[in-house]
């Protein structure tokens, strides 16, 4: 059905501007649809695989007769266009061949076409394996040929290039046992390296599920993440210097120290964001880069590099040292005293270590030092899938082993075990086009009905509502919460999804660690002042403003001192408040009427206007907030603009603000208990994990590629580029059946172009529908 009655007139689909689907879809929700013909209740419906059309709330099936002609309401286009001159309203002539424009029609999903053809791979017969594999075999732990290889190929220098799904911890896991049983290796000469606690704990447990494996032998290994195992090694050589009481075991420990020692610069946590010079200190450090080394490019980072060099000796002084110092502290101490080094190097005959391509200089520096006498480094990762530089680490250290280890010998494991055939040529089609890369095509071992599918949201708000109208279908037919992903760039992305969400009765978790929307410092900023303008007498959201205004915080006050003696609000003060420059006191005077003004503007208004007339972006670039190249201060501006769109009113819209970070604080809290849930995550924190279904949110340039990455290529610097590129083959790899990606119109606002790295698939599509 293509019409509905709306606030007494008739509406058809096929006649409505583009950017008035989702309030119509609002509306439906709100029982302010009916039908033409019945009179009863309609909605909108807006997912991704059928086309936008009103369907009965009680009975969705049913189907009414719409008559042939409707009047729509809409009368012919007779308003004058006038001009304003001197203060004067002119009419403005219409040239003749001035029509109004016709509406932008909904873009149906298109299913993204291949041109491989699945090829299942045979695996290897047992008959043919060492008999321990055979062992293993009968146990249901299948090898292919090229995991084989990777097992029993124990002595020297190996790369394993694990492709997406192809098995990697299978391989480590057969490889150790293989060693402990077929080739009788000491466990304790073994370390076996992983970047979480969890993959350890992991590779353990599936160790004891194997043949002729004791617990006591496992234990014997050395497993475990790098700083777990180097800190071990600190502790036993100078357990006074590295007890676990000197350990910063929170962030907040490290945020304090970088606090205290940021006064000396007179840096208020208000007016600098600490939290991102944390980021950039331990990337310096990851990097090996002492504070005399650091050459910074920017003011923000010259003040950073400083509070880089009395963090550090704040700590020396104390006698503390935090997560990064056991890696650092772990090489100089092996550097420096040869007998130790010895001693480990003895002691190590063989090296197993898994995300090889997320190693950083440090960890590659110490593994270096400790196989230098055996040379058995087993390296498994995948280039492909090397996406944490912002953290210190470098792909670089994969596609180079070679030259470090010059007896090396490389496998590749080809065979994609998670994702069907459909999915896996897809996600080749993408990543083939990196140039920094090891050569290799994955092979998926199924095909699938589904196709991947790329859909055309009209902006956020819209695209959240087509995920949560699909995923609901489906549920509704038999799939389980916990089957679905929906993943997204950085966590600001999320916003619109979890509150359609969070307006659903679907289970959904997300990730612990993200701050929830409306508790960015940024966002409570814009807030505050639309907080302030409906109350003058509003202390806690004045001292939110403060530092936008230029102003300390000991000026509040002041302000209510003020406030007394002239008999006015606690905004008005600011009228009268004086400080050492007469150019701020000027502002402030100027300020006071626009923050007042606000409450009488729509809440998207509003927020432009504290944007532009309240010098938002300057305080933002002299915080720091326009430093971080992934989530920039301006940015969160921008999406909370989008989100304000939604409201008249900026009282609604505030209480909305405040009823979502509660809601999120909640979903929080029952996450804990969720074990049939969709999963909310970033691409990052989704690495490793696999899902049914995933919806990618905003496939366009400037969010996948993110800006950041766009800037350093116009440069000619292609590396973030790159790895974005590998964000984007991560994304789509942890689907098995079914993909969805998201290509919205508009983003922030503006208009957006689809993602750059969708042109090979477009290509593909193309050159299908002529052959």
């Amino acid at each position: 059905m293509k019409t509905a009655v709306y606030r007494n007139r008739n509406i058809v689909i096929d006649e409505l501007n583009r950017e008035e689907f989702q309030s119509i879809y609002i509306a439906g929700k709100r029982g302010e649809l009916s039908c033409p013909t019945c009179k009863e209740k309609v909605q909108l419906y807006l997912g991704i695989l059928s086309d936008p059309h009103f369907f009965h709330h009680s009975l969705p099936e049913k189907r009414c007769p719409v008559p042939e002609r409707l009047d729509t309401g809409l009368q012919p286009h007779t308003e004058n266009h006038y001009i304003e001159r001197n203060g004067f309203r002119i009419p403005q002539g219409r040239t003749i061949t001035e029509e109004n424009p016709a509406p932008v029609k909904f873009k149906t999903a298109k299913p993204i076409e291949y041109k491989v053809p699945f090829k299942q791979t045979q695996t290897n017969s047992p008959e043919s394996l060492p008999p321990y594999l055979q062992q293993l075999s009968a146990n249901g732990v299948i090898l292919d040929d090229s995991q084989t290889k990777a097992v029993i190929d124990t002595e020297g220098p190996l790369l394993v290039l694990a492709g997406a799904g192809s098995g990697k911890t299978r391989v480590l896991t057969c490889r150790t046992a293989f060693m402990l049983e077929a080739k009788q290796i000491d466990p304790r000469t073994i370390m076996l390296v992983t970047f979480t606690t969890k993959a350890a704990a992991e590779m353990k447990n599936r160790l004891l599920s194997y043949p002729n494996m004791k617990r006591e032998k496992i234990q014997q290994l050395i497993t475990g993440t790098f700083h777990s195992i180097f800190y071990r090694i600190l502790m036993f050589h100078d357990a006074a210097s590295w007890t676990s009481d000197k350990l910063l075991k929170k962030e907040w420990q490290r945020d304090r120290i970088l606090k205290e020692v940021g006064k000396e610069l007179d840096l208020s946590e208000k007016e600098f964001a600490y939290d991102l010079a944390l980021q950039q200190i331990g990337l310096w450090k990851n990097t090996m880069l002492l504070p005399a080394e650091v050459r910074p490019t920017s003011e923000w980072e010259e003040k950073t590099a400083i509070l880089y060099k009395k963090y550090e000796d704040y700590k020396k002084r104390e006698g503390l040292f935090d997560f990064d110092d056991m890696l650092i502290g772990c090489y100089w101490l092996l550097k420096t005293t040869p007998a130790i080094l010895e001693y480990y190097q003895d002691r190590f005959h063989y090296f197993l270590i898994d995300e090889f391509q997320d190693i950083n200089k440090v960890q590659y520096e110490l593994i270096k030092l400790l196989s230098k006498k055996h040379q058995n480094v087993c390296a498994v990762g995948d280039d492909d899938q090397a996406i944490y530089s912002f953290r210190g680490s470098d792909p670089n250290f994969l596609l180079e082993f070679e030259m470090d280890f010059h007896s090396s010998k490389t496998l590749t494991l080809e065979q994609n075990y998670r994702s069907s055939h459909e999915i896996v040529s897809t996600a080749n089609q993408v990543i083939s086009a990196n140039k920094l890369r090891k050569a290799k095509k994955m092979q998926a071992q199924f095909s699938s009905s589904e196709m991947p599918h790329t859909f055309f949201p009209f902006d956020e708000e819209e695209e959240a509502t087509m995920i949560v109208t699909d995923l609901s279908e489906r549920i509704a037919n038999g799939a389980t919460p916990a089957d679905f992903a929906i993943l997204y760039r950085t966590n600001a992305a999320s916003r619109a999804v979890f509150e359609r969400l969070a307006g659903s009765n679907l289970p959904f978790k997300i990730d612990m660690d993200a701050e929830a929307f409306y508790d960015r410092y940024i966002v409570r900023c814009a807030l505050a002042f639309l907080k302030v303008s409906l109350n003058e007498e509003d202390p806690k959201s004045m001292t939110e403003i403060l530092p936008l205004l230029f102003l300390k915080q000991s000026a509040l006050k002041d302000m209510k001192a003020l406030s007394i003696l002239q008999d006015c609000s606690l905004l008005e003060a600011l009228m009268h408040l004086k400080t050492s420059h007469a150019f701020q006191e000027k502002k402030l005077k100027k300020a006071v009427p626009l923050i007042r003004a606000l409450k009488t503007l729509t809440p998207a208004k509003a927020i432009e206007k504290i944007e532009k007339e309240i010098g938002f972006l300057d305080f933002l670039k002299k915080r720091g907030n326009e430093a971080n190249q992934i989530e920039k201060g301006s940015d969160d501006l921008k999406d909370l603009k989008v989100a304000a769109k939604s409201f008249d009113t900026i009282d609604g819209f505030l209480e909305h603000a405040e009823h979502m970070a509660a809601m999120n604080k909640e979903i929080k809290n029952l996450s804990k208990h969720f074990r049939d849930a969709i999963t909310l995550s970033t691409i990052h924190r989704a690495k490793g994990l696999e899902y049914k279904y995933v919806y990618l949110l905003g496939a366009v340039d400037g969010s996948l590629p993110h800006e950041y990455a766009l800037e350093t290529s116009r440069n000619g610097d292609f590396s973030g580029l790159e790895e974005e590129r590998r964000l984007f083959y991560v994304a789509m790899t942890r689907a098995q059946e079914g993909l969805y990606l998201s290509i919205p119109d508009n983003r922030r606002g503006k208009k957006v172009n689809r993602s750059r790295f969708l042109a090979p698939l477009l290509k593909l599509s193309k050159k299908a529908k002529f052959q």
